[in-house]
């Protein structure tokens, strides 16, 4: 199968919708799933259309057996950061040492880190919060003492919910849709 043909599949559009949404022949469409790989003006107007990176066009066919490695170190990736959750320098450190030993660096495992990018940065502006309210404010509250705990819950279960998208095969559906790298 094609990554032209398994990307349209995903998004779940005809040849005749690709062709409309990326301004590129239906016979030129069929060509590439056949087996041609686009290039110039076609590989980015398809890449754009199909929501990927051009790299990823490139190569139009994808084996099978590096299909699943790639999808098997995407959730290796992707669950190295739940021990570290509760440390934040390492639950991007540790994803990041992975993604590099394992020459893994694609679109996914950049958006998996994106993630827990955004998601330290976050933490950190909780505790920042937590500070300003306990010094400047005094409030004594013990209901603050949740904020953290509710941080580390919710960035569980993001992992967790990605690990079962990623486990099904279906690295569209990675939330939240974060992508700096």
């Amino acid at each position: 199968m094609s990554k032209v043909t398994e990307q349209r599949e995903k998004l779940r559009l005809t040849q005749g919708e690709l062709s409309k949404k990326s301004g590129i022949s239906i016979r030129t469409i069929q060509r590439i799933e056949s087996g041609q790989i686009p290039k110039g003006f076609t590989l980015k107007a398809l890449a754009k259309a199909l929501e990927v990176d051009e790299s990823y066009l490139e190569e139009n066919e994808i084996p099978e057996d590096e299909n699943q490695h790639r999808l098997k170190w995407n959730k290796i990736v992707n669950l190295a950061t739940l021990p570290f959750i509760c440390f934040p320098p390492l639950n991007i450190l540790i994803p990041l040492a992975l993604i590099l030993w394992k020459k893994q660096k694609n679109q996914v495992n950049k958006q998996l880190l994106s993630i827990q990018i955004i998601w330290t940065l976050i933490g950190i502006v909780l505790f920042i919060f937590v500070l300003i309210l306990n010094d400047w404010f005094g409030v004594k509250s013990n209901v603050k003492k949740l904020i953290p705990i509710l941080w580390i819950g919710v960035n569980g279960f993001i992992i967790i919910r990605n690990s079962l998208v990623l486990g099904r095969g279906d690295s569209n559906c990675i939330l939240p849709r974060i992508n700096m790298l």
